[in-house]
């Protein structure tokens, strides 16, 4: 397949998806823009809404205020309501299938949730210089998703109307930055089929011009929530009739990051969240937590998460409290296939632009792309998670985070190039 020449309309809609960020299960107007992007290519079969999720397993679902709110938003734009009409409640993604001749299923995944972080706007950023800062003052895109979306229509454009020998399938996974997305399309069975999977990730502090064909060092990952429970009194007449919540918190924070490490690899905790108390002179009575346990591969964080589940309890024992612990979003380790990272880095040193090319990386962090990963090699398939470098000011997650738009030309390429070998057998699924 030839290189793609649709430069500046790649750029076109990365910017207009930069400009419209909407967070985890929310992302309304979003969906429905790429749906009708996606229809106007004349892909007959999208499918979206609760049809691509299983049913009871979206993880990181914000309350249903939330959600409300952000369609209304999306409302308010030029978004389809008939679309929108489908996704409420936060049913939001789609799933793009275009039927070649007979010959393996290939699919590529990329999420479309921007973060709950403010945009810079001052100068030397280009988004603001520009005019395609984010109208939704508190969120952005600082992780590259608006890229990500774009190198899946840009794959999508360079498909359409090709003949090829397959099925191509284009997966816009919501929700990903609460690692809640991944789960329920993995276990939907729309994955079921696939024969070679790519997901894709744009920066990762690698520069332009780099590709890691296959990236590993995938963190599993739980979040926690433990909500303490104590007696009030008053602080100065009567402390010793309390049962001091916050000391607990505190007593469990302390001794979470004193939990011991593993000799089988690394692993992470963080109190990321904490609130607790009413007043100075009130022992306190009710205290939360809020946190996340990591672990190099999906049995570490099994035992750093049992361990912390521990700490929390034995801390609120000690100063008289209960607590209650709820496990909210997690997602597992996974492993890239030699077998299709050898594919992408066989396309990707034939490119031009691509200045570097490494066959393995650690993400180093978590991501619930390793849902589908996973999903597809139980059933017989291979999968790979590909790094496309950019120069990105700012690290990820941060108010200046950035890409360098010449990247994007280089995804749609190395991706679809990959796509197209893969179609014709140049992988062992074993």
């Amino acid at each position: 397949m030839a290189e793609s020449v649709h430069s500046d309309w790649l750029v076109s809609r990365r910017r207009e998806f930069h400009r419209r960020p909407e967070p985890a299960w929310c992302e309304f107007q979003t969906t429905a823009r790429i749906i009708e992007e996606l229809r106007a290519f004349g892909v007959d079969d999208v499918a979206f809404g609760p049809e691509i999720l299983a049913e009871g397993e979206r993880q990181g679902l914000p309350d249903r205020e939330t959600r409300d709110a952000w369609l209304n938003r999306a409302r308010e734009t030029e978004a389809d309501d008939e679309i929108l009409d489908e996704l409420a409640g936060g049913y939001t993604g789609a799933i793009a299938t275009i039927e070649g001749g007979d010959g393996p299923t290939v699919a590529l995944r990329v999420d479309i949730d921007g973060l709950p972080q403010r945009e810079a706007d001052g100068p030397g950023h280009q988004p603001a210089e520009e005019g395609f800062r984010s109208v939704h003052e508190g969120y952005m895109h600082a992780c590259g998703h608006d890229a990500h979306m774009t190198f899946g229509l840009g794959v999508v454009r360079e498909f359409v109307d090709a003949d090829f020998d397959g099925t191509l399938k284009v997966i816009f996974q919501p929700a990903e930055e609460v690692v809640g997305g991944g789960r329920p399309i993995a276990k939907s069975g729309r994955l079921d089929d696939v024969d070679a999977l790519l997901a894709v990730h744009i920066g990762l502090d690698n520069p332009s011009g780099t590709v890691i064909a296959g990236m590993g060092g995938f963190y599993a990952v739980t979040h926690l929530e433990a909500t303490f429970a104590g007696e009030s009194a008053h602080a100065g007449a009567q402390p010793n009739a309390g049962a001091n919540a916050v000391q607990a918190m505190a007593t469990a924070i302390q001794n979470l990051y004193g939990i011991a490490r593993h000799g089988d690899g690394a692993t992470r905790v963080n109190a990321g969240e904490v609130a607790g108390g009413t007043a100075s002179n009130i022992i306190a009575e009710d205290a939360y937590l809020e946190g996340e346990v990591r672990g190099e591969t999906t049995e570490l964080m099994d035992y750093t998460r049992d361990r912390a589940e521990q700490v929390i309890e034995s801390a609120a024992e000690m100063h008289d409290c209960t607590v209650d612990i709820e496990r909210g979003s997690e997602a597992p380790s996974a492993e890239s296939d030699d077998a299709v990272a050898d594919v992408v880095a066989g396309v990707a040193d034939g490119h031009d632009g691509v200045t570097h090319v490494a066959p393995t990386g650690d993400l180093g962090a978590s991501e619930d792309a390793t849902y589908l990963m996973n999903r597809v090699q139980e059933t017989g398939g291979v999968a790979s998670f590909v790094g496309i470098g950019t120069n990105h000011p700012g690290g990820h997650h941060t108010a200046t985070f950035d890409v360098d738009e010449r990247s994007l030309d280089i995804g749609v390429d190395v991706l679809a190039g990959t796509i197209e070998k893969l179609f014709s057998g140049e992988h062992d699924a074993e």
